[in-house]
């Protein structure tokens, strides 16, 4: 396994500051524990009313579902470990656990559900749009293309790869549109948009401000459906977030062109703008354009961290949706933030150059992780391979920078 000889390399194994009580985003009481079936009610049971007995040697931890020990996991310095033993099964329960709720998620552009799970766990649902092999058409726009269910998967699993692990773990599933969505749905909205197509497939499309109408209706085979089932963060209630624009937007317009695209010195005066004043904001930001570059998404208007933990965090790379559109093109522009400011972590530029070399190479390290999918293969072929092409354009951009 070439993936298991990358987590052990050096580069993979640089440890993070010790974790304190105030690092962790939630202290939890070590003697809380958590049952589903006390006193014949489904909700969470303090100790003190639990009739329930720990095996010896076990911990309250060890009655937590894996969902709440993610949460209970994350810190100012990781969203999960990089040797996390939760993760595998937390990507399995995404596949395979139960759906007792499909609601439509507010807000957005397309289509996506919340699905809630019997263990109060709760995924993002991104239905598929396209096959593996269609490319985005030369003539859109970034903003009015479609989101990608795979794209989701693999951007998890190249963020990893990338040692930057601030994606949320991301499963796909295969989901019977009938039983786990139109017969469980208590989203009026909804429930009205279902019909069955002149072929005999379930069909829906929801509510949204693109492409949700019968003519983009999605339908399943006859009610099979393919999508990406991404673990949700805290709720924002009991861990704020907040979002930040980012500096290198684009203009989202048809004609319009952002100051960045037209100012080469942009990034002096980025610089001088909290937060990217301090810390390691800013190159925490190129870490992100060059995850987006990689798989080609333009999309990336605002990001969000942690309010806990103020501006010495990481942030949280989430809507990936609109990556791995083309392999054909690589669009430079997306590196504008690493071209302008000539600043890259030391630890980033290392990791790069060895996913450059022939035992790390990056296509044959995603292409293994993908491999473990529910709906593997996930990516086409050649979105893997301009993977290896566009890494090795980002490692000439800082050689330039190191020249200059």
């Amino acid at each position: 396994s070439k993936l298991a000889a990358l987590f052990e390399h050096p580069l993979y194994n640089i440890p993070i500051p010790e974790v304190t009580e105030k690092d962790k985003l939630f202290v939890v009481n070590p003697m809380e524990k958590f049952s589903l079936h006390s006193s014949g009610s489904d909700e969470w049971v303090s100790s003190s009313k639990a009739e329930m007995l720990l095996p010896t040697g076990k911990t309250a931890y060890d009655t937590y579902p894996t969902w709440l020990k993610f949460h209970v996991g994350i810190n100012r310095y990781e969203l999960y470990p990089r040797q996390d033993p939760l993760l595998p099964a937390l990507l399995q329960d995404l596949a395979t656990q139960r759906i007792i709720s499909s609601v439509q998620k507010s807000g957005g552009t397309q289509l996506k559900l919340i699905m809630t799970f019997p263990d109060y766990g709760q995924a993002l649902f991104k239905p598929m749009k396209q096959t593996r092999d269609q490319e985005t058409p030369i003539d859109f726009f970034y903003f009015s293309d479609f989101e990608r269910h795979n794209a989701e998967i693999a951007a998890f699993h190249l963020d990893r790869i990338l040692d930057f692990r601030r994606i949320p773990p991301v499963s796909g599933r295969l989901v019977n549109i009938t039983k786990e969505i139109r017969d469980i749905t208590t989203d009026k909205k909804l429930a009205k948009t279902f019909f069955i197509s002149p072929a005999g497939n379930i069909c829906f499309y929801g509510e949204c401000s693109y492409y949700c109408s019968t003519e983009h209706a999605l339908c399943g085979k006859p009610d099979q459906l393919e999508g990406s089932m991404a673990a949700l963060l805290p709720d924002k209630t009991l861990a704020k977030r907040r979002s930040w624009r980012s500096p290198w937007r684009r203009s989202y317009h048809k004609s319009k062109k952002a100051e960045w695209e037209l100012n080469p010195n942009y990034c002096a005066r980025v610089r001088e703008t909290p937060p990217y004043d301090r810390g390691h904001r800013l190159l925490d930001l190129i870490d992100m354009t060059i995850l987006d570059f990689l798989m080609g998404n333009m999309d990336r208007h605002h990001y969000e961290t942690f309010e806990k933990f103020g501006n010495d965090t990481f942030l949280l790379h989430l809507d990936n949706g609109r990556g791995f559109g083309t392999h054909s093109r690589d669009e430079l522009s997306i590196l504008a933030p690493l071209q302008q400011c000539c600043s890259i972590k030391k630890s980033t530029y290392l990791r790069l150059q060895l996913l450059a070399t022939q035992p790390y190479r990056l296509s044959d390290l995603l292409r293994e992780a993908l491999a473990a999918d529910p709906l593997a293969p996930v990516l086409a072929e050649p979105h893997l391979r301009a993977l290896d092409r566009r890494l090795g354009k980002v490692l000439v951009e800082v050689g330039h920078c190191l020249a200059r």
